[in-house]
């Protein structure tokens, strides 16, 4: 006879694959509105290439991702970030 190894069947509530929700940076200290003028946000949430990471790259929540989007092509257009490197 064969024996068969059983794996560790506990396992987190929620489908497989799911993680903890964590809070966006924005949400954590209560930012209503992205300023287009803080440099050092927005370079955080773009790649050294001049591209936006996704919001599972950045950790946002969908309504601050579309905060960020629309401060970072503000930023843009005033010639404060570049469009590409």
């Amino acid at each position: 006879m064969q024996t068969v190894q059983r794996r560790n069947t506990r396992r987190k509530p929620g489908f497989p694959g799911s993680r903890d929700q964590t809070q966006c940076r924005f949400c954590r200290n209560r930012v209503k509105y992205v300023d287009y003028k803080d440099l050092d946000t927005l370079q955080k949430l773009l790649t050294n290439r001049g591209k936006i990471y996704s919001r599972k790259r950045s950790g946002n929540c969908a309504s601050c991702q579309r905060k960020a989007k629309k401060a970072i092509k503000r930023a843009r257009y005033i010639a404060l970030l570049p469009f590409t490197t």
